[in-house]
């Protein structure tokens, strides 16, 4: 079972996807990067697994593509 942060994080890459495509992971960087630039660290650990998120979702589906 996932925990709130986790649905959330999941939730936001998907409307990434969806609103921006292949550039989701630029837009879900640079959102880390302000973060860190106002010392919000919570907030940036959420984009940073965001980032994750999208990362994984490249690599599965890269992998699946080769079969």
């Amino acid at each position: 079972m996932l925990d709130e942060d986790e649905r959330r994080a999941r939730q936001e890459a998907h409307w990434l996807v969806r609103e921006f495509g292949a550039e989701a992971p630029l837009y879900a960087a640079m959102k880390a990067e302000k973060a860190i630039e106002q010392k919000d660290f919570g907030r940036c650990a959420r984009w940073k697994r965001i980032l994750e998120i999208l990362s994984d979702s490249v690599h599965s589906k890269s992998t699946a593509s080769k079969y």
